[in-house]
């Protein structure tokens, strides 16, 4: 039997055919509405639903399996009841439908349920994309509105199988291409009045809940018809502006927690996650004040996507396509922690994907991070020979990004008579060839020693590059802690029998990382900038993964070891090359540089 995720992975090439008719009829009616850009990340937020859905099945299906199981008739002849009698399924249909309405309702009335749901309408565009803008976290809280149907008696099979259909349903009705239907528009959901639902016109707002029917909005007072005279206008009084999935589901979590923070009376940092939408404390608003919504300053979010951007963006679509697909059809049998690692390479492929589209990132380094994640990835799977690819292409990578941001240097509006290489280009370049050599080491049998002895060199290198016009121990604190860190896992390697000929080199390479640390981070100190910041956290988490490896190899095997030891590294090798580079002016103006070029037509 086909699981739910399985279902999902044969019913996207449907998806898929009936988004490319609608563009080719929006084309020939000179009415498209599709933006590339726009529609890679609604379809990416579905498929980061769909991969993170794997983690929430407990709340899913679980709590309502529990709630069935301990009613009186669960250890009855339940699968040949009314239930699964063909009037069961319809009933059971309509049932989960009314549940669904009131779920969909407070989905806009309350701003806990908000915070999740605000993923399907943050798109601008209104299509057969948006129908798959899903969120990531609607499972935490929403399992509570079809309690009663398990209480009734719903068996868990035909929950899912009608919770399914009436999610599929929804799908066709987010279209403009489809007018008004008469008659149907009032029974049913349809396109015209799901469009109402979407807008954020007055008139419109918070209308048209009904999955399937429309009979719950006629009973409740909800139902709005829409009118030619007023064009909806989509997304949300509170535009998202970015193409970041994460930031899409974290966005009024992250608004409704500062809120709460800021707030000085305790009722109201309960209140803040209860009441509607919008609402804020009077204190909180009067010290954070927010622009009142006006429809006629409404702008479409379309940061410049360049030809070379678009091209990347559509080839990573491609691949993250196949990639959901594999790990949603597999990962039924693949134990909980091989999910977790194949979930992290894809969350960074979507993560990357929106960076470069939205110009914060260059496509060369959104390889790197993806190499790095497989890196990761295909050694915790024991995929060797993958790994020994991505391990030292992910510092090829790196190498090649380096060069390429550090160029032919020219004078530049940002940087008038630049004539040289950045300061530290030498240094970035000797680090990262060490690293890579090191990589290459503990590969190798008997490589341990090189290994070591190359990524010592490596953090020389990084001090040379952090070291210059920065004060010694700028962060005191900082230095405190790392030297305690360090003499600590010292002590722990020698009492666990460190062998007497690596006493003497894993002391120095201790010292090494942790002047390494402290420097970046009296470097972050200094310089006050985000991109510094970036630098000392890649340098700490470069502590973190010696101190794994080390533990891992001399104290106690560590479970997942290769997760959390390559999965700090790429990240450290990563955060410090990037945030090194966005440091430069040189660098800074060659990363713009991609921005300007001729946008491309749209999709």
């Amino acid at each position: 039997m086909l699981s739910p995720s399985q279902i999902i992975v044969l019913a996207t090439p449907v998806f898929l055919v009936l988004i490319a008719i609608e563009y080719a009829v929006g084309r020939a009616r000179q009415r498209d509405t599709y933006r590339v850009d726009d529609a890679i990340t609604s379809i990416g937020l579905g498929m980061l639903s769909q991969i993170s859905a794997v983690f929430t099945r407990l709340l899913r299906i679980g709590i309502y399996t529990a709630l069935f199981a301990a009613m009186p008739w669960a250890s009855g002849p339940s699968e040949n009841g009314f239930w699964t009698s063909a009037a069961g399924w319809l009933l059971a249909l309509v049932f989960y439908d009314f549940c669904y309405y009131w779920h969909h309702r407070l989905g806009h009335t309350c701003a806990l349920f908000w915070a999740a749901h605000v993923v399907h309408h943050q798109s601008q565009d209104y299509n057969l994309s948006t129908a798959l803008r899903q969120t990531s976290s609607g499972a935490l809280f929403g399992w509570v509105f079809y309690v009663p149907m398990a209480l009734a008696g719903v068996p868990p099979l035909v929950f899912g199988v009608v919770a399914l259909v009436d999610l599929l349903y929804q799908y066709w009705i987010h279209t403009q291409q489809i007018g008004r239907l008469g008659w149907f528009d009032r029974a049913f959901a349809s396109p015209s009045n799901h469009r109402v639902h979407h807008a954020v016109n007055d008139g419109y707002l918070d209308k048209n809940y009904g999955g399937i029917l429309m009979l719950w909005d006629h009973l409740f007072g909800s139902f709005k018809d829409e009118d030619p005279a007023e064009p909806c206008v989509y997304g949300t009084r509170s535009p998202l502006n970015s193409w970041d999935p994460l930031w899409a589901n974290a966005e009024v979590y992250a608004g409704l927690l500062r809120d709460s923070w800021h707030t000085r009376r305790w009722r109201d940092k309960w209140r803040v996650w209860f009441q509607p939408p919008g609402w804020r404390p009077a204190d909180v608003a009067e010290r954070f004040p927010h622009t009142p919504f006006d429809l006629r300053q409404v702008t479409l979010f379309a940061p410049p996507l360049s030809a070379l951007r678009q091209r990347f963006a559509l080839a990573q679509f491609a691949v993250l396509l196949t990639g959901v697909g594999v790990f949603l059809w597999f990962t039924d049998s693949w134990p909980l922690w091989q999910s977790g690692v194949w979930f992290l390479v894809l969350l960074t492929t979507l993560w990357a994907t929106g960076a470069v589209m939205q110009g914060r990132i260059a496509p060369l380094e959104a390889l790197v991070m993806e190499s790095g994640a497989l890196a990761m990835a295909t050694a915790a799977s024991g995929l060797d020979m993958a790994h020994g690819l991505f391990k030292p292409l992910t510092l090829v990578l790196a190498l090649v990004l380096l060069w390429q941001h550090t160029r032919a240097p020219k004078s530049t509006p940002d940087t008038p008579g630049q004539t040289g290489r950045p300061a530290g280009f030498t240094g970035m370049l000797a680090a990262l060839s060490a690293s890579l050599a090191g990589d290459t080491f503990l590969m190798l049998n008997n490589g341990f020693v090189p290994g070591l002895a190359a990524f010592l060199l490596a953090h020389l290198a990084y001090i040379a590059v952090f070291r210059p016009g920065v004060t010694w121990a700028l962060q005191r604190q900082a230095w405190g802690w790392l030297g305690l860190v360090g003499l600590a896992a010292y002590s722990l390697l020698w009492t666990s029998g460190l062998p007497v000929g690596l006493r003497g080199p894993v002391a120095v390479y201790i010292v090494a990382i942790v002047v390494m640390a402290g420097t970046a981070c009296d470097r972050a100190a200094l310089l006050r900038t985000r991109a510094s910041q970036a630098v000392a956290l890649g340098a700490l988490l470069f502590v973190v993964s010696d101190l794994c490896l080390a533990i891992n190899r001399f104290v106690v095997p560590v479970p997942l070891a290769s997760v959390w030891v390559l999965g700090t590294y790429f990240a450290a090798q990563c955060l410090m090359l990037m945030g090194w580079l966005r440091d430069q002016p040189r660098a800074k103006a060659d990363l713009k540089a991609y921005i300007p070029e001729p946008p491309a037509p749209g999709l």
